[in-house]
């Protein structure tokens, strides 16, 4: 395995992006690392915006999964939003999170509504960029739209003009058709769409009043409130839901860096797609202005630009010459009309009618194909990077030769001290083994799990880690008090362990200061691949109680506070069947904490508890099993994860699956729900045993406390000689 030398974040999911590092896949550099940082799982195709709006395509069919292209790619795929760049430290701000550092850095974050420059925007209108965040908004306000019953008709306002605002116009008057809204475009311009050719516009016009849609131009907008729009003229004009689709900005942090950037905040490039101040910046998309070729802001030069980027991106990460990208002035402009037609212009051509819809369609699907059937990555092709190209290079040692430098270790922890000063080890204080006082007379426990990488955000997979650790002490009813760290790093340069290393504690220092633990200390090392584990201590949280494994009683009812199906989910995920939606879902699962269901569990008396994890529901249960005790389990019981059982129906199983099952007889059993009882789990929730009349109150209370998918799947009987110890029905 080559180790890591140069870290490429790419930062946005725009189309650039997307194709760019799909071909960046298809020729890997060896010792190159890519991360791609975007606030959502899955990006739009622009062009089929308005299609789905209107109704004509699905979310999966405009939509590229991030998640699963960077799985194909052997990416890492971070989900958050950036909020500052400092280009002297080559480091990005993200929200809630440490810094990430980057070597060469890409942006292709689009641009959005300048909603600042007219009074009373920001406030009361819907932004239609950034693109990715409008589908969500739109479902939200077509549902308090469709759910208005007073009888008067809804008015919908468009502040625009351009071709977005002209396509969405028509979309939404498409898909709202049966409720009879008014739909009003206000275009300060002297008419719709500047820069087409008037056989265009003439069409677009056409389309809108057949639609219903009222065109106002010449009607600038100069304030806006709750629900009044107040015109230039003095003119005023009531809405009841306003869209704002005119004067692209950039993102304030781009601004902030203090990078070169032209009016709208966009950043100034050359045209290698490289910032004009920092060769390390690429930018591409409508986020950059190339100076010497400022063209308008439109997805199709992106495009265009993305064979230019990845070559570049390569170029400059070989220290090879790069190739300049010199746009067109002139494109084809394809505009779907709300029904099944479109307006295609070019120069002084243009032309309208359903067979142009049908050619749109066909462009946009092929596009769009590109991410859906990921091909075979090429063999035999990988170049390597030109730090990694020393031949007397002496291979990683193993054992302590291993450990990640002190001074390394000593500056990821200092830095992480400024965020986290009651939970980060005190370098003063450090010592090779911690030492744990208990209170006299008092009980301590203690626990340790470690896991390998589940998921290629380092921040992710330390939150996850430490919940997954902290939650034999909640099974046991104990209150985390200390935890001992043991990390394995890659093999990599020193700079890029130090990333790492922040990235993975400081996930784990968030989860560890919401429940009161500190971490003392720790061990690290280098090797093939990640791993994290911690051991934890802890004191009861009820003073001589104590949750037991072992505590069942017959007529007990058996609850089970989480989802399941993380073992299945990831498995799929690997093989790139999964959805990233689902994938989400399953890491939201697994940042839930259990401690406050161990305190709801001892507050009702539960008689027995366990954590589910690797060994799954059944071996966890076994566990959990006197001899003569015996279960019978409601299959139908059973919570799932959104997708799992359609993975284990299709056949998708961790590698812990077929052990977990072994030793088990179904009997008449079978399916994905009988198969969801082997699936291991990570971070999985608590198994609990509680008297009957006690399970009700118990479960309103767990899903009163945000645990939404906990239920009772069976019960405890007593099946003396009566064969197989659990029973699904």
């Amino acid at each position: 395995m080559e180790p890591v030398q140069r870290d490429l974040v790419l930062v946005g999911g725009g189309h650039a992006h997307a194709l760019a590092l799909r071909m960046l896949a298809m020729r890997p550099l060896a010792g190159l690392r890519i991360t791609l940082v975007s606030p959502s799982s899955h990006t739009p195709y622009s062009g089929m915006l308005p299609g789905l709006i209107a109704g004509h395509y699905t979310f999966d069919e405009t939509h590229i999964d991030l998640a699963r292209l960077c799985q194909w790619a052997g990416a890492r795929f971070i989900e958050a939003a950036v909020t500052a760049l400092d280009p002297a430290a080559r480091q990005l701000g993200i929200s809630g999170r440490p810094v990430l550092g980057y070597d060469v850095l890409s942006l292709d974050i689009g641009s959005q509504p300048d909603l600042d420059s007219v009074p009373g925007a920001r406030e009361h209108a819907t932004p239609v960029k950034p693109v990715a965040d409008f589908w969500a908004r739109w479902q939200a306000l077509e549902t308090t739209l469709l759910r208005r019953s007073d009888g008067r008709a809804t008015h919908v306002a468009l502040v625009g003009g351009g071709a977005g605002s002209v396509e969405l116009a028509l979309a939404m008057a498409h898909r709202l058709r049966d409720r009879t809204p008014q739909f009003s475009l206000f275009c300060a311009a002297a008419d719709i769409l500047p820069g087409y050719n008037r056989h265009a516009r003439a069409a677009a016009r056409r389309a809108l009043a057949a639609a219903g849609v009222r065109v106002l131009c010449g009607s600038r907008v100069n304030r806006v409130t709750a629900a009044q729009l107040t015109l230039e003229n003095g003119s005023t004009a009531a809405f009841d839901a306003l869209f704002w689709c005119t004067g692209a900005a950039a993102a304030p942090w781009v601004g902030a860096s203090g990078l070169r950037t032209v009016e709208g905040g966009f950043l100034a490039v050359s045209d290698t797609l490289q910032s004009v101040d920092d060769p390390a910046v690429f930018a591409a998309g409508d986020i950059a202005t190339q100076l010497q070729h400022p063209r308008p802001k439109a997805g199709v030069y992106a495009v265009r630009q993305a064979p230019v980027l990845a070559a570049n991106l390569r170029n400059a990460l070989l220290q090879r010459p790069l190739r300049r990208h010199r746009p067109q002035r002139h494109f084809l402009s394809l505009l779907s009309l709300g029904t099944q037609r479109a307006v295609a212009e070019r120069g002084p051509f243009a032309a309208t009618g359903d067979w142009v819809w049908r050619w749109k369609d066909r462009i946009d699907r092929r596009f769009m194909a590109q991410f859906v059937s990921l091909p075979e990555r090429m063999p035999g092709i990988v170049e390597t990077l030109p730090e990694a190209r020393v031949a007397d290079r002496q291979p990683p040692c193993g054992g302590c030769g291993a450990k990640v430098a002190g001074d390394r270790l000593a500056a990821a922890l200092a830095e992480l001290r400024q965020h986290y000063p009651q939970q980060c080890p005190d370098h003063e204080g450090a010592e090779d083994a911690a030492r744990l006082t208990a209170p006299a007379g008092g009980m301590q426990l203690q626990s340790l799990d470690i896991l390998r990488s589940l998921v290629s955000d380092p921040w992710l997979m330390g939150r996850i880690a430490a919940n997954h650790a902290l939650s034999d002490l909640f099974a046991s009813g104990a209150q985390p008090t200390a935890a001992l760290a043991a990390v394995t790093l890659p093999f990599s340069q020193p700079a890029i362990q130090q990333r790492d290393l922040v990235q993975l504690l400081a996930g784990a220092l968030q989860e560890f200061a919401a429940v009161g633990c500190r971490l003392l200390g720790g061990h690290s090392l280098q090797g093939p691949e990640l791993a994290l584990g911690f051991a934890v201590s802890g004191e009861p949280m009820e003073s001589g109680r104590l949750l037991r494994k072992r505590g069942l009683r017959p007529g007990d009812q058996l609850i089970l506070t989480k989802a399941l199906g993380t073992g299945t989910l990831f498995a799929a995920h690997m093989q790139l069947h999964a959805d990233g939606r689902e994938v989400h879902n399953a890491i939201t699962g697994m940042l839930q904490s259990n401690q406050a269901a161990a305190r709801l569990a001892l507050a009702h008396g539960v008689g027995a508890a366990t954590d589910v994890t690797g060994f799954g529901v059944w071996g966890h249960l076994r566990e959990m099993l006197r001899p003569g005790q015996g279960a019978v389990l409601s299959l139908a019981a059973l919570p799932a994860l959104p997708g799992a059982l359609a993975q284990l129906e299709a056949g998708r199983r961790s590698t812990m699956h077929e052990p977990n099952a072994q030793g088990a007889f179904p009997g008449q059993v079978a399916g994905p729900r009988y198969d969801l009882l082997f699936d291991p789990q990570t971070s999985g929730g608590l198994l609990l045993g509680v008297a009957q009349e006690a399970a009700p109150a118990l479960l309103a209370a767990l899903r009163a406390a945000g645990y939404a998918e906990a239920a009772i799947i069976g019960d405890i009987v007593d099946r003396e000689g009566q064969g197989d110890a659990i029973v699904c029905r």
